[in-house]
């Protein structure tokens, strides 16, 4: 069988999730020898990598495997879907061997794969029937955009780490869009399986309303607002998001695996937002820094809902049943152990607890990849395939 035509590249989930389960504990053994070796790594190194390298695999999988299901376009893959991770893997080598590197080319890398993609979802989402589905190409440019920001930041630590905030907040946008709907079709599906109702209809008005106040929250947030309007935007977006996720009714299905992590991630969110105007109203302790809500919304939130997604996509779209292994089911209780382990060694000043966050963070999605990589390299079971544990 020819590489192209092999399984790998039959959708983009097997290849992008793959890379970036494996990319999570490559970045944290990266992190601990450099550590222990006593290298300081280059500025923004650890930030950049976990935005624009491992949430990015991960968004592109989902994106390019959703879109065919939920907006009719095409699929990609073979050749193609190759030729785009090859393109993740190259800006993950230049990015790595930037300091050898002609900055110019180290950027290009980097930029190929969100440019290619964008240029690639254009055609197909401009002919979708539905409008809402074109969202996605704005996004998907952001992201592009603040990470060619970063670049030209050229030394710059104040720009750099405002781009860094900007991709940050692109990565919010797109989580709760997509995971705004998703979750509510998932658990109403969860729900009607055990009699259990459904979640209430969707109110486009709400929708409309939380979007424009996580959009007013993002943009006074990279401008560098803070303070009391700062803090009004915060909990603005925290009752918004909050009254949307109550809507969905998923304290009724928390004995749904996959449902429960999507859920898990949403408390997060809501929890990052709570702390976010906490410390723009100056009500946390003195001593607890600003960032908490980062953490909070990177490890808890994203590690969630990622490993939660990737599991269903992997298991429904290689025919396998949507009952995750009993081998994952301590994956999602790790990425909760390591967001409290995270925020307490902001909180606490102890250099030994991020280190214990990111084994353990880094340490589910490395367990995620040896469980299920198997099904990503290996053909899909036939219709009606019992799953292997």
């Amino acid at each position: 069988m020819s590489a192209p035509h092999a399984p790998l590249w039959a959708s983009a989930f097997r290849p992008f999730f793959l890379l970036g389960a494996l990319y999570a504990p490559l970045l944290a053994a990266a992190g601990v020898a450099a550590w222990g070796a006593g290298v300081t790594l280059p500025a923004h190194w650890h930030a950049h990598e976990m935005l624009f390298g491992f949430a990015t695999a991960i968004v592109v999988g989902v994106l390019l495997t959703a879109l065919p299901s939920w907006a009719g376009t095409a699929e990609l893959h073979g050749a193609p879907l190759a030729t785009l991770a090859a393109l993740w893997l190259a800006g993950r080598v230049a990015f790595w061997a930037s300091p050898w590197l002609p900055a110019a080319l180290v950027a290009a890398a980097d930029l190929a794969l969100p440019l290619l993609l964008a240029a690639w979802l254009a055609p197909p989402l401009w002919r979708v029937r539905r409008r809402v589905w074109r969202a996605v190409l704005p996004i998907v440019l952001a992201l592009a955009a603040a990470n060619a920001a970063f670049h030209a930041a050229a030394g710059d630590a104040a720009l750099a780490q405002r781009a860094l905030r900007a991709a940050l907040w692109v990565l919010v946008l797109l989580f709760t869009l997509g995971g705004g709907l998703l979750t509510p079709v998932f658990t109403g599906n969860a729900l009607r399986a055990a009699g259990r109702g459904a979640p209430a209809a969707t109110s486009w008005p709400l929708e409309a309303a939380a979007l424009a106040a996580l959009l007013a929250l993002a943009g006074a947030d990279v401008a560098g607002v803070a303070g009391a309007p700062a803090a009004g935007l915060a909990l603005a977006a925290l009752v918004l998001q909050g009254w949307r996720v109550a809507r969905w009714r998923g304290w009724r299905a928390l004995d749904a695996p996959l449902v429960a992590g999507l859920h898990a991630g949403f408390a997060w969110l809501l929890a990052a937002f709570a702390l976010k105007a906490l410390a723009d109203a100056g009500l946390l302790p003195r001593a607890w820094p600003d960032a908490l809500w980062v953490h909070a919304f990177t490890v808890g939130a994203l590690g969630q809902v990622m490993l939660s997604l990737m599991t269903r996509v992997a298991l429904r779209h290689t025919g396998r049943a949507l009952q995750p292994p009993r081998a994952l089911a301590w994956t999602g209780w790790a990425v909760a152990a390591a967001t409290l382990a995270r925020l307490a060694a902001a909180v606490l000043g102890d250099a030994s607890w991020p280190g214990a966050a990111l084994l353990l963070w880094s340490a589910a999605f490395a367990g995620w990849a040896a469980v299920t990589g198997r099904w990503l390299i290996a053909p899909s079971l036939p219709r009606g395939g019992v799953p292997r544990r």
